[in-house]
């Protein structure tokens, strides 16, 4: 049967990915189910870095950036439905297809990702992921990931 976890803290976040601020983007996950979907959060402040020069006088979060939000959302997933050990295992991205931005995303945007796994099979993870703010969509992506042992294990 999935296990299914209501509230996933930053403590957990951290333990389950390497990644650190600045470049970490999110800040809790709801919604787990192993295996299944989960649903990442992101309170997006005027101090992040990216924001002093994208755009001055008018901030906005780089797509690039929401795209790797997402995926971090789906990194955390694969972790904890792997009970991967981030100090010998590394989940990496593998590529992103049919992404599409809708809404920009602004400082005090609540940025809700839902990612759902389309598919797992030989090692790699298809997800399909959203990013939502205030109740609208302002991103969807498809993308892949795999995990293989660091190489300083």
């Amino acid at each position: 049967m999935a296990e299914e976890q209501a509230h996933i803290g930053a403590d957990e976040i951290l333990a389950r990915l390497p990644h650190r601020y600045p470049f970490l983007l999110i800040d809790r996950a709801t919604d787990y189910v192993e295996g299944k979907s989960i649903r990442g959060i992101k309170g997006v402040t005027a101090s992040e870095p990216h924001f002093q020069g994208h755009f001055p006088g008018n901030p906005v979060m780089p797509g690039v950036l929401i795209i790797e939000a997402v995926a971090q959302t789906g990194a955390l997933l694969m972790s904890k439905t792997l009970d991967a050990d981030i100090s010998r295992t590394t989940i990496y991205f593998l590529g992103v297809d049919k992404a599409r931005f809708r809404k920009p995303v602004l400082p005090g945007d609540l940025l809700e990702m839902p990612v759902e796994v389309v598919a797992a099979k030989r090692g790699i993870f298809k997800f399909r992921g959203e990013a939502w703010a205030g109740g609208v969509k302002c991103a969807e992506l498809e993308f892949a990931a795999t995990s293989a042992t660091r190489g300083d294990a």
